[in-house]
This record gives structure tokens, C-alpha cells and sequence, in this order.
């Protein structure tokens, strides 16, 4: 979808203050009410904005520890691997991918011992063949969207 300037710097001020009313949005960016709105539901409409739920810490839920798990499945079995790592609490994302394995889950566990009861509970789905499990130690670049709506509202603008 083509984003302009406006929708830019409105994605901008979601980013950045995530808790302001749509009214003070409105006032910021020095547009109407209605204007603002219409934008919005066209960017939720759109698929640009996905949610507005609060972002969460698994760290201060009691689970600081972050694994990225390679799961390797049998041909023909990817879809029901897939429909089964939902039932993981532990798994808060997971792709399909190309490379070393089929799909990638994104872990989290209280301590190393609890991550490795999840990875032995992953081992005994049917259907995996085999995981590969590599612990985060710290993060370096925290989720961030904001660079890419700057560089995308710089090509908007021309």
C-alpha cells in the first residue's frame, strides 16, 4: 500500500506515544478530527496497523530466557508441526523458513533447565525430526519500526 507523508508522521506519533486519544493525535499533527480517523481506519483496513495491544516483557513475567529453536519436520508434516507449537505457551512466535530447518520458534523460559523441558517437549511432537536451540544472551537491537516508517516517509516524499 502506498504510504504518504501524513501517514508517516502519523504512524511516527503511534510509535512514539502509543497512549495519547485520537483527539490529542489530531491537535499534534494539526488535522481534523475526522481526517485523522479516516487515515487510521484505512491503515488497520490496510494491514498497516496490525494492534494496540501493550507490549509485554517475558523477563518480568519470570522468563528471562530468550532461545531461538531450529525445528526440523518431516516432509509432509510441516502444518500439523506448525498447528501443534500454538499449543507451546512458551512459543511467542514462530515462522516458517528456509535454511537449516523448516520452521523458527521464538522461546522463552524461567531458566535454562525450563527451556530445556520445552525443547524436549518439541523433540517428542510427531512429526519433528530433530531441533537446534540457540540461547539469546542480550539484545542488541530491541523490535523497532520506527526507522522504517522515517525511511519510507523519505521516499514518499520524493
Amino acid at each position: 500500500m502506498a504510504v504518504d507523508e501524513l501517514d508517516t508522521r502519523i504512524l511516527r506519533l503511534l510509535l512514539e506515544q502509543p497512549r495519547t486519544s485520537v483527539r490529542e493525535y489530531a491537535r499534534i499533527l494539526g488535522v481534523a478530527r475526522g481526517t485523522l480517523q479516516a487515515r487510521l481506519d484505512r491503515l488497520e483496513r490496510d494491514g498497516v496497523i496490525t494492534g494496540t495491544a501493550p507490549a509485554l516483557s517475558p523477563a518480568a513475567l519470570g522468563h528471562p530466557v530468550l532461545a531461538f529453536v531450529h525445528i526440523e519436520v518431516t516432509q509432509g508434516h510441516l502444518d500439523e508441526v506448525g498447528d501443534a507449537l500454538a499449543a507451546v505457551p512458551e512459543i511467542v512466535e514462530a515462522f516458517s523458513i528456509t535454511g537449516g530447518g523448516d520452521l523458527l520458534a521464538r522461546v522463552v523460559a524461567r531458566d535454562n533447565a525450563h527451556l530445556e523441558d520445552v525443547v524436549q517437549k518439541l523433540i517428542s511432537m510427531p512429526g519433528v525430526v530433530r531441533t537446534r536451540t540457540e540461547v539469546a544472551l542480550r539484545e542488541r537491537v530491541s523490535h523497532r519500526l520506527l526507522p522504517l516508517v522515517e525511511s519510507i516517509g523519505r521516499s514518499a516524499r520524493g
